[in-house]
């Protein structure tokens, strides 16, 4: 059985955070463990006003980067294994693009779908996705599980005997969302040049499954080709 747990940092439109959009991911064995050792960590180790809140994400101003970089080592140790894709801005294409605005639902449901993609084809009958509940504009919930459910199934290899979910969760009340989250925090300083970018990203290095797959940037280069051409 494949547990997946999936968030996302940066913004399709906001320069302000950055040049990226990642979409990192990871899968383990035991979720349960994996969330009672992320509990207890912050339990243990985090500041006392922060050590009972439902929700620890890497952002939160009351960690300091010492606590950052000792929590992502903590997670690094965990039976965490990562995958992850990112889109440069620029790089998102026409049909994603009404006017001066961006379709972020639609786009938002391809890039999940492309990067679960890097899981298949596997053996398992059963592929389970939690991904942190967002406002996914243009698309309801429920049509974002069946886009996505649909394409992971047509790659299944025992697709008729195959059992797929696919929820949308509050992250405040899973601890695996949040590991998720600082997943993508690390690879965002990393991808963004943001502070400590190196050290966080090698951190988690071991932990990766693959290399990041970078999402369209063959798109804009047939594109600039094509234009060069003519």
């Amino acid at each position: 059985m494949a547990n997946i747990y999936l968030d996302e940092t940066g913004q399709f439109t906001k320069t302000k955070d950055g040049d990226y959009f990642i979409i990192g991911t990871f899968t383990t064995g035991d979720p349960r463990r994996i969330e009672k050792r992320f509990r207890s960590w912050q339990r243990e180790k985090f500041p006392r006003q922060l050590r009972d809140l439902p929700e620890i994400k890497f952002s939160n101003t009351g960690i300091n980067d010492d606590l950052r970089l000792k929590t992502l080592k903590e997670i690094s140790r965990l039976d965490v294994r990562i995958r992850y894709s990112f889109v440069k801005r620029q790089n998102i294409p026409l049909q994603f693009r009404a006017k001066e605005k961006i379709r972020t639902g639609h786009l938002y449901t391809e890039l999940v779908i492309k990067t679960l993609e890097m899981y298949l084809p596997i053996v398992e009958k059963e592929f389970r996705v939690f991904c942190d509940r967002r406002n996914l504009k243009g698309l309801k919930i429920s049509e974002f599980q069946s886009l996505v459910t649909s394409s992971i199934l047509s790659r299944m290899q025992n697709a008729k005997d195959s059992l797929i979910q696919v929820d949308m969760i509050d992250s405040t009340t899973n601890a695996n969302i949040q590991i998720a989250d600082w997943i993508n925090g690390a690879l965002g300083r990393y991808y963004n040049k943001g502070r400590l970018g190196e050290e966080c990203f090698a951190i988690l290095k071991n932990n990766f499954l693959s290399e990041g797959l970078e999402i369209y940037r063959d798109y804009w280069l047939k594109n600039k080709k094509t234009q060069s051409k003519d």
